[in-house]
């Protein structure tokens, strides 16, 4: 949220307050998602170019922050799925996480360079825990994003790429997973490395990287989570016009909210003027950008 207001001149008073709780993952997602909305309502310059990517972009944070509120993110990518299209034909074996289950210590920032080994190879410690928060134990579940080192919007040759590369990655790391795993007693009702391998298959992974990484959202959502969510789109739809595939999925209040939040995102862009928002008015577009 430090880059949010910041570097992107957001409101604090429409980011969730340094003492809220979450009592359930749902609202964690909730709030998480609204997050991704108050970013493309108020971060005032070079959040869009055009007015489809500005259609685009409202209707992917819309539809994610809807499912949200309906309790469908937590339950993806689980056997307890029984709302997306995917999971008409898809089959998991593995349960979503429940209870004090919920919550687990993450770290955005851990991967190998964070961690430090005796002579032995043995883990001695792990630094740098600034980026570290309770989140809901889906993250835990998923295969580390860092077995590339790099991130796949830092991939030079696009994240198609990186996606094929991580995969024949993933197969190794799980055979060793699953080479330690072997005997082990565990507190889940399958194996790690069993989760994994489900959230990569169902795209739970992505849908966990698009919840922490606003600034790949949408290119997550559209390429990856939209079709597992909502069903295939037209075949040679082109990628500005994919908001045209779902936009009925919002309702005439919301398509409403959509065309203002449009008039008012390419006069941003034009004028470049940073706004000084009163934080009624700004609450009160975020409720109705919401749909809330």
């Amino acid at each position: 949220m430090y880059d949010m207001v910041f570097k992107a001149s957001i409101p604090e008073t429409v980011l969730p307050s340094s003492s809220q709780v979450y009592r359930s993952a749902d609202r964690w997602y909730a709030a998480s998602a609204a997050m991704h909305m108050t970013q493309l309502l108020f971060q005032h310059n070079d959040i869009v170019d055009s007015e489809d990517e500005c259609r685009n972009k409202y209707v992917s944070r819309y539809l994610f922050h809807s499912l949200a509120k309906k309790g469908h993110l937590s339950p993806f990518g689980f056997l307890e799925d029984n709302w997306s299209a995917q999971s008409q034909s898809l089959e998991l074996s593995c349960s979503m996480p429940y209870g004090f289950d919920s919550f687990r210590l993450w770290c955005d920032e851990l991967r190998p360079h964070n961690v430090l080994l005796d002579k032995h190879d043995n883990i001695a410690a792990a630094l740098d825990w600034e980026f570290a928060y309770f989140a809901p134990t889906q993250f835990s579940l998923d295969p580390p994003w860092w077995l590339l080192l790099q991130p796949p919007e830092l991939w030079t040759s696009g994240i198609d790429d990186w996606s094929q590369v991580y995969e024949a990655r993933l197969r190794t790391w799980l055979l060793a997973m699953e080479d330690q795993e072997r005997g082990d007693e565990i507190n889940f009702p399958a194996h790690l490395s069993t989760y994994m391998r489900e959230s990569w298959l169902s795209g739970r992974f992505w849908l966990t990287y698009a919840t922490r990484k606003s600034w790949a959202f949408d290119t997550i959502f559209w390429k990856y989570l939209d079709e597992r969510f909502f069903g295939p789109r037209d075949e040679g739809m082109q990628e500005s016009q994919f908001w045209r595939a779902r936009v009925h999925l919002l309702g005439e209040e919301a398509q409403r909210v959509m065309e203002m939040v449009v008039e008012r995102k390419m006069n941003d862009a034009e004028e470049r003027v940073l706004a000084d928002w009163d934080p009624d008015t700004a609450n009160q577009l975020l409720q109705e950008a919401l749909g809330d």
